[in-house]
C-alpha cells in the first residue's frame, strides 16, 4: 500500500484499551501496510454513539469500516483475509 499509484483506503476502527480482538485487527492491517483512523471508545462518549450508529446490532469492539463500509469485527476482518476478499477491498 506504500506505492504512490495504488489509493489509499479509509479505513476506521473503534477500539478499546487492552482489547485482544483490537490488537489483532490493527496488526492485520498494519501487515497489509494500511493506514487506519483508530477510535478509542474505552470510556464511551460520542465515538461510541457514533459506532452504535453506524454498525447497529453492534456494541464490541473492534467495528471496521472501510470506504465506509461496515466489515464486522476482528473475525470477520481474519475471514475476508482467509478468503482472499480483503485485499481487494483495501484496493478499492
Amino acid at each position: 500500500m506504500s506505492d504512490p499509484a495504488t489509493p489509499n483506503p479509509n479505513v476506521e476502527i473503534y477500539t478499546k484499551w487492552g482489547c485482544p480482538y483490537c490488537s489483532r485487527a490493527r496488526a492485520l492491517l498494519s501487515s497489509k501496510g494500511v493506514t487506519y483512523t483508530e477510535y478509542d471508545i474505552t470510556m464511551g462518549g460520542p465515538k461510541r454513539a457514533e459506532m452504535l450508529e453506524r454498525a447497529p446490532g453492534s456494541s464490541t469492539v473492534p467495528q471496521i469500516f472501510i470506504n465506509g463500509t461496515h466489515v464486522g469485527g476482528s473475525d470477520d476482518l481474519a475471514a475476508l483475509d482467509a478468503k482472499g476478499k480483503l485485499d481487494p477491498l483495501l484496493a478499492a
